[in-house]
């Protein structure tokens, strides 16, 4: 056996309980397809083809779109990466400007890199001590409208990794009215059309193209997605062709026969939905005993998705993460500095749920007598948020990627040009972009990161990738 099979096998086998994704949480959909290997073929005569589809693919693509309400749906077997790629540079011309959420996925700033756009951006509001970055503020996508004619698109991302949802509803009234598109990063909330207990989603709120994961919150395999197109704001023709650039040129039936069946199951299971939102309802308000550990909660927000604080007391995200996994054989999905993020399901029971809500009840029993846990949170803590951090943007991505660049230390940074992407993953949106100045808020994020053992994408034993000092020099003395 692989080893990477055994891996995957052992993870399988154990009683560990998964409250990250993939939707199916291994039990929604198993079986269904039979053995992948018996339908892993290619175009042949009968099977369609996705990039010309006019057959089987064509009609199943059709059928998602009408439960979507959405006039023209795209099946996306690269992930929600290939759909935002396609979105950003179907909707903005070569060199073009984009406004974009500052709490964006990496894709997002590969998409601007790539087509050398001038980027705007907007940053989220403040949730107060909260530590997570809240909705984009309407007024301000109007704001930077009306400062920048040049704009040709808007882009956000709702609901966050957190499940915060942004108004696209009026936010895509906003963009209209200048006659440019509004792209929204739905990734986290393809489940949000089948029950009226989930926030509105973003097509029927208006946004011209939406971006689904259906592998994050329904019983789909991993890597599938949807892109919808609405409106005559947008090219079609164009976002097809790019469709068909940051696709596979072989895509996999495997993974379109999960997503035809996902939306089978959808179609099929329609009070599951319903169901599984009382279930949520009963384990949010056994997690309200809770003393020291503080369940998160935004008004509008997703609540499916499950964010815990650790802000009243001595840990950090990663100690209670550990924990849970460790004592309790429990995996979550996101660890932050200030809190921990899990994903739930319709695809989790009343079982796992409540399995879930003991853990944390036990853990915040015990933090009530550890001699160790104290009244204030470590200066550390204290300074440090999980929010977006305001960046000054010096020169382009694309500039910044193509100068002379080299590793400095972290202590002495302060005040470089940003040569590449600094990203803790998850959730997977940059600290630091190319073309960005190394602020001293930047620095202290990323120490706290580190004391943390968080994974940080471009941060390298304590060093990050800016441009050479003779090169930065230059750009500085031109203003």
């Amino acid at each position: 056996m692989s080893e990477l099979v055994k891996t995957l096998r052992n993870y399988a086998d154990s009683d560990y309980l998964p409250m990250h994704m993939p939707g199916h949480k291994r039990r929604l959909g198993a079986g269904e397809m039979g053995d992948p290997f018996f339908i892993d073929i290619t175009e042949i005569e009968g099977t369609d083809n996705l990039h010309h589809a006019e057959g089987v693919l064509k009609h199943v693509q059709e059928q998602a779109a009408e439960l979507y309400h959405s006039e023209e749906t795209h099946y996306l077997v690269n992930g929600s990466t290939c759909g935002i790629l396609t979105a950003i540079s179907g909707c903005v011309s070569r060199g073009g400007t984009i406004l974009l959420a500052r709490n964006s996925h990496k894709s997002a700033y590969h998409g601007v890199m790539l087509r050398d756009l001038n980027v705007k951006y907007l940053y989220p509001q403040s949730t107060g001590d909260l530590g997570i970055n809240g909705a984009i503020d309407p007024a301000d996508v109007e704001k930077m409208l009306e400062q920048d004619p040049s704009i040709q698109a808007v882009m956000i991302t709702s609901p966050t990794y957190d499940g915060v949802v942004s108004d696209v509803r009026k936010i895509a009234e906003i963009t209209h009215k200048k006659g440019i598109p509004l792209i929204v990063d739905e990734a986290h909330g393809a489940h949000f059309p089948f029950s009226e207990q989930f926030p509105e989603d973003s097509v029927t709120a208006g946004a011209d193209v939406v971006i689904h994961s259906l592998h994050k919150t329904l019983p789909s395999l991993t890597q599938t997605a949807l892109i919808h197109f609405n409106g005559n704001r947008i090219d079609r023709e164009r976002l097809r062709y790019y469709l068909t650039v940051y696709q596979s040129s072989s895509p996999s039936y495997i993974l379109m026969s999960s997503m035809d069946l996902c939306m089978d199951w959808v179609r099929e299971h329609r009070q599951a939905f319903e169901d599984f939102c009382g279930r949520l309802k009963d384990f949010r308000e056994m997690l309200g005993s809770m003393k020291h550990l503080e369940l998160l909660e935004v008004p509008g927000m997703d609540r499916s998705k499950i964010l815990i604080s650790v802000r009243h007391t001595s840990m950090a995200g990663e100690n209670l993460s550990d924990r849970l996994r460790q004592n309790y054989h429990i995996e979550l999905e996101m660890a932050a500095l200030t809190y921990v993020c899990a994903i739930t399901t319709v695809a989790d029971g009343e079982d796992e749920l409540k399995r879930f809500g003991q853990a944390l009840l036990a853990i915040d029993a015990d933090l009530g007598t550890e001699a160790s846990k104290v009244q204030e949170k470590s200066r550390r803590l204290v300074s440090q948020q999980d929010r977006v951090i305001s960046t000054e943007q010096v020169i382009s991505m694309g500039q910044a990627q193509e100068q002379p660049s080299m590793w400095m230390s972290l202590y002495e940074a302060e005040g470089s040009i940003s040569a590449g992407f600094v990203t803790p993953y998850p959730p997977g949106i940059p600290v630091l972009t190319p073309g960005e100045r190394v602020s001293r808020a930047i620095i202290e994020r990323l120490e706290a990161c580190a004391a943390d053992g968080l994974v940080v994408e471009g941060f390298n034993e304590g060093a990050v990738k800016v441009l050479c000092s003779v090169t930065a020099k230059v750009i500085n003395e031109r203003g």
